[in-house]
């Protein structure tokens, strides 16, 4: 299946706007049902071998909860961890970055173009990741974005959709879960979008610092990880 680039809906709406905070709420429940935390939360643990992380960017972090998921799960071996989260728009509420404080995580919204951020913002972290954010780029932007990530992380991570047969007949029945027309529609261009084999690992920067895994998980996703070998 050749991959396609779309525009979304959810990318062109303004963020007060009702069908874009349903579709927001949407995604909670989608990243639910295909496990996107525990799926990059492996990912994380597994490069990090037994080091904690201090800072933690998240690129396309839209309203935060996924990475609140994150934080529940790593409090305890990984406390007082700076947490930035990179979007165009501010739609993280205030009871997010209560429980953020709670569990002794201090959080920082950065509201900008992560090509802008990255490219101004050079002081290292521990890792970056991004959760269905990827698939909104091009080939060429995704190789920009990866040269600047790896300039300045030692881990980075990715959960995708699957560009195959079974996710793609999957997102036509959104609706069946209670989707909006919204999600309805971008969850479709999501998939063609999306990736499969080795396709992001052509696309970061060739180093033999970096050990690469790409790979499918659960029934309709798709992972990447790099990780520094030092």
């Amino acid at each position: 299946m050749k991959r396609v680039v779309e525009a979304e809906l959810l990318d062109e709406l303004p963020p007060q706007d009702s069908g874009a905070a349903g579709s927001r709420r949407d995604l909670q429940r989608l990243n639910h049902l295909l496990g996107h935390a525990q799926i990059l939360g492996r990912l994380l643990e597994s490069s990090a071998q037994g080091c904690a992380f201090a800072r933690i960017v998240e690129l396309g972090a839209g309203d935060g909860s996924l990475m609140l998921q994150l934080a529940r799960h790593f409090a305890k071996q990984w406390p007082r961890v700076d947490v930035i989260l990179v979007d165009k728009h501010d739609v993280v509420d205030e009871q997010t970055r209560r429980e953020f404080s709670a569990l002794g995580w201090k959080v920082t919204v950065a509201t900008a173009d992560v090509f802008a951020w990255l490219s101004v913002n050079g002081e290292p972290v521990d890792a970056v990741f991004a959760n269905l954010f990827l698939h909104h780029f091009s080939e060429e932007r995704l190789r920009e974005l990866f040269r600047l990530v790896a300039a300045r992380a030692k881990i980075f991570a990715a959960a995708e959709p699957r560009r195959v047969r079974l996710p793609l007949a999957l997102s036509r029945l959104a609706g069946c879960i209670g989707c909006n027309a919204v999600t309805r529609h971008d969850i479709v261009l999501s998939v063609r979008a999306g990736f499969s084999g080795r396709e992001l690992s052509a696309l970061w920067p060739a180093d033999s610092q970096w050990h690469l895994r790409e790979s499918s998980a659960g029934f309709c996703s798709h992972v990447f990880a790099a990780a520094r070998r030092d």
